[in-house]
């Protein structure tokens, strides 16, 4: 391969769902990688930990690496879980480019156990309605974990505020195991600090994936509605979002909204999810389960 084949664009991860929230949660990385902000690296494990698997076709680890770029090392670093757009390295390069801090992070899908993904019990910036984790015993899934370094750290972390709050997770009490098979000691994760929505008939968490099924529906449906004209085509099976035109009522939207979206417009994913959460009670008081996570401390800094 050459070097343009590890560019996020030609691997088609270069989405950002902060700008097109129907792509949400956009495409996660699906084995061991470095991303460099442009590129996509991709990572050999092998046993000596993270800091000693290898880059690319080369021989060189990824601590080297690292160290030519002038980024820290594996030691210097904090593993955060992703399960949402956070897994995603368009999105996560966007978050950090922005704010002009390195998008150097190694990436990489990890197996653990007890962790179920809802959606979280609000509304987010960009007009879609985010991922939450919650404790679910006997669930086993593959998440993405970023190594963030001292100034990326925070700087995610001010992306998550005040929806989000990070704790940490014991890598025994959740099973995270490495590629490479070995354990990984434990990783933080953001939880809604609002809680996850819950089926009002069952009691039980609502899936994340099957909200954003479900979410394009009252769009060819509902009358009175608005689009943004950057609005991307549908998932497959999903119906087809309206035409692009300006609310009669004269919605507003707030500024800090993407998509497009602007003065009399209002974001294609917060219309379409809206009658989802009214179907919940949204309307009156959210059905919701508050987070506990086994294991999980006091929140960090």
């Amino acid at each position: 391969m050459t070097a343009q084949d590890h560019g996020l664009a030609a691997l088609g991860l270069d989405g950002v769902p902060a700008l097109q929230p129907l792509t949400y949660p956009g495409l996660p990385v699906s084995a061991p990688a470095l991303l460099t902000g442009t590129e996509l690296l991709p990572l050999h494990a092998r046993p000596g930990g993270l800091g000693s698997w290898t880059v690319d076709s080369t021989s060189r680890t990824l601590d080297d690496v690292l160290g030519a770029l002038g980024q820290a090392p594996v030691a210097g670093r904090h593993p955060v879980l992703a399960v949402g757009s956070n897994a995603s390295p368009g999105q996560l390069t966007h978050k950090l480019g922005r704010l002009g801090i390195p998008g150097t992070v190694p990436m990489v899908p990890v197996r653990l156990r007890g962790l179920a993904i809802g959606c979280s019990a609000h509304i987010g910036r960009a007009g879609y309605v985010a991922a939450a984790p919650y404790a679910r015993a006997g669930e086993q899934r593959m998440l993405v974990v970023s190594w963030l370094d001292p100034a990326q750290l925070p700087a995610v972390d001010a992306t998550e505020l005040p929806n989000y709050r990070r704790v940490p997770l014991s890598g025994e009490a959740y099973a995270m195991t490495l590629p490479s098979g070995e354990p990984l000691a434990g990783a933080s994760v953001y939880v809604s600090a609002r809680g996850v929505l819950a089926d009002p008939l069952t009691g039980l968490p609502r899936p994340a994936a099957a909200i954003r099924r479900r979410s394009w529906t009252p769009c060819s449906t509902r009358p009175r509605r608005c689009a943004s004209s950057s609005a991307p085509t549908p998932p497959p099976g999903c119906a087809e979002p309206p035409p692009t035109r300006s609310c009669a009522r004269g919605a507003r939207c707030s500024s800090r909204r993407r998509a497009g979206c602007c003065p009399g417009r209002i974001s294609p994913t917060l219309l379409c999810e809206a009658p989802v959460l009214l179907a919940l009670g949204w309307n009156r008081q959210p059905t919701v389960i508050l987070l506990t996570l086994t294991g999980a401390c006091a929140p960090t800094s």
